[in-house]
């Protein structure tokens, strides 16, 4: 939650798509935004329905790309919940996608809205977000353009052939040149729409001249469905090939790369990376790229901003490499540049200032308690059931940060049941006398989860041990959260809210999350312990097979040699079975 918090403030004041993340990296919603500072801020601020406090739940992480306009935003919305299928959108992707406008094949072609686009059966455009608008542009059009009308072609003209909105290929004694018409359909939803415009203008004055005020306001009506429908958007290229598009922004310590990644003409993804400058920045990426493409595969086109050498590129990546001038690809490389350019200055930011913090605890930290280092502890802790299964943990944590190939899991063999105090011996001789016999680094500090006798009892095992670590209790309050230090004999108090605190609070609960799960491991496996396990010939598979033949000991004990001999099992293992199930 923390990086939530700081990458919030960081978030721009303008429009695009955002991913939240689950704990596991996997995309669990996509949205979209006019302002995604606004926008991405509301879901962590304020009250709640229960869907949307289910979702906040499970975000752990998220991120954002950046778009021209809030239509752009929505297109890349539609791509990304079509290739990630985010849980929280499941609804959209069911039932309610965005249409179509497309030009059918054949030799009564028909203009028409459609949901479910197959690039082998006509011209198709958008999608739209607006769909009103686009069966409204439709409609015009099938005024305007005398084009098939029906679903299915009648056997005699219908009313649009006497109304002159149709050619009536239906009855036409000669193939029909459509050509003419289709090219002005096509430039018309491509965005040349002008000459439709400029007319629906003179009508809506008319009107309004002659006081038709209901009329005028349809022909402005019809003009903004037209704008709304025919908006250049940059997400989609109806031409249905793979690309990418790749800008990068760098500084004097810092590259900043971004990869937009359009299939079958639909930007669906995209991929950033972050990485120090050394040499020059455009050769440090073609590296970077030429090794990323050597674990994914290279799309139809590789499109690069004109920082880029062109001989570079082609020697690098072949014909495939190109550096667009002008139009539309221009235009999504300059939009990756933007997004690498906010990453450069933002995300870096946060990472700097994650560093800093975690720098001001580890002072606070060694000036609370007068140490010079503490860049490696080692946290205890230890779980049991009623005295059940005790166990104990070590987590480790380095610079500040939880330093995983360390961890340790223990099983006590020599405490009695529920001797925390005996736990804390056991566990602590075991570690440090095994680091020693071993030659094993040894941390600059101790951290035990209790207060003074669990740290009194530590301490005695180092020092017997011949070790001078110094050994600091993590003390509770009676609601189970961190109140105070242990560290020679004395309570030191925190002050809630410092970044100290709340770094011993991730320390507190890593371990003790670590802890639990292996003692939840270890219960589970006493669980399915049973008499059968300390019979020699009887594994798992033998066991479950009595277990589901006999259900109880005494069935077992009762058992015929057939019984026996119906799962498997021989008359000897059968003797020694029921013998020893007498004994026990």
């Amino acid at each position: 939650m923390e990086l939530i918090k700081e990458k919030l403030k960081l978030l721009p004041d303008q429009p695009g798509s955002y991913q939240f993340y689950n704990k596991f990296g996997k995309i669990i919603y996509v949205g979209k935004a006019k302002n995604l500072k606004s926008r991405v801020k509301s879901y962590f601020t304020g009250a709640h329905n229960s869907k949307t406090t289910k979702l906040v739940s499970e975000i752990a992480d998220f991120s954002t790309l950046i778009t021209k306009t809030e239509r752009e935003a929505f297109i890349l919305e539609l791509n990304l919940i079509k290739e990630n299928l985010p849980k929280y959108n499941i609804k959209l992707t069911d039932d309610s996608t965005y249409p179509f406008i497309v030009i059918t094949n054949g030799i009564a072609p028909k203009i028409m809205v459609s949901r479910e686009p197959n690039k082998g059966d006509g011209i198709y455009f958008g999608p739209y977000p607006n769909v009103y608008s686009a069966k409204e542009t439709v409609r015009l059009l099938n005024k305007i353009y005398p084009i098939r009308k029906c679903e299915k072609l009648p056997k005699k003209a219908c009313l649009y052939y006497h109304m002159n909105q149709c050619l009536a290929p239906c009855i036409a004694k000669e193939p029909i040149n459509w050509d003419s018409i289709l090219n002005e359909v096509k430039a018309f939803l491509k965005g040349d729409t002008k000459k439709v415009k400029d007319k629906l203008k003179e009508e809506m004055y008319l009107a309004s001249e002659e006081l038709k005020y209901e009329k005028a306001l349809e022909y402005k009506n019809l003009i903004d469905h037209i704008d709304h429908t025919t908006e250049k958007q940059l997400m989609n290229l109806n031409d249905f090939k793979d690309r990418d598009f790749i800008a990068y922004a760098s500084d004097e310590e810092d590259v900043s790369l971004q990869i937009l990644k359009m299939r079958s003409g639909k930007i669906v993804d995209s991929s950033t990376d972050i990485f120090p400058k050394y040499l020059d920045a455009s050769e440090q990426v073609i590296t970077y790229l030429y090794q990323y493409y050597d674990t994914y595969p290279m799309p139809d086109e590789v499109l690069f901003q004109d920082s880029f050498s062109t001989e570079s590129l082609v020697e690098a990546f072949g014909k495939k490499a190109i550096i667009p001038k002008i139009g539309d690809k221009k235009k999504l490389v300059d939009l990756a540049f933007k997004n690498a350019l906010y990453d450069l200055e933002n995300e870096r930011l946060l990472h700097k200032n994650v560093s800093e913090k975690m720098s001001e605890a580890q002072e606070a930290f060694k000036d609370l308690l007068g140490l010079d280092n503490i860049s490696r502890i080692d946290i205890f802790d230890n779980a049991h059931l009623f005295g059940a299964n005790p166990i104990s943990c070590m987590v480790v944590y380095k610079d500040g940060k939880p330093a995983k190939n360390y961890y340790r899991k223990y099983k006590l063999k020599n405490t009695k049941k529920a001797d925390d105090y005996g736990a804390f011996k056991e566990v602590i001789y075991r570690r440090y006398q095994k680091a020693l016999f071993e030659k094993q680094a040894l941390p600059d500090m101790i951290l035990v989860d209790g207060g003074k006798g669990q740290v009194s009892s530590a301490l005695n095992i180092i020092e017997s041990l011949g070790l001078t670590i110094p050994v600091v209790g993590l003390k509770k309050n009676d609601k189970h959260q961190l109140d105070a230090l242990v560290y020679n004999n004395n309570d030191v108090p925190l002050e809630k809210g410092t970044y100290l605190y709340t770094l011993l609070g991730k320390m507190s609960e890593e371990v003790h999350r670590f802890a639990i799960t292996f003692h939840r491991q270890q219960r589970s496996k006493t669980l399915m312990k049973s008499k059968l396990d300390d019979i020699d010939g009887v594994g798992p598979a033998r066991k479950r097979k009595l277990l589901e033949k006999f259900i109880t000991i005494d069935n077992m004990i009762q058992g015929s040699s057939d019984d026996y001999k119906s799962i498997g099992i021989n008359e000897t293992l059968r003797d020694r079975i029921i013998n020893q199930l007498k004994e026990s």
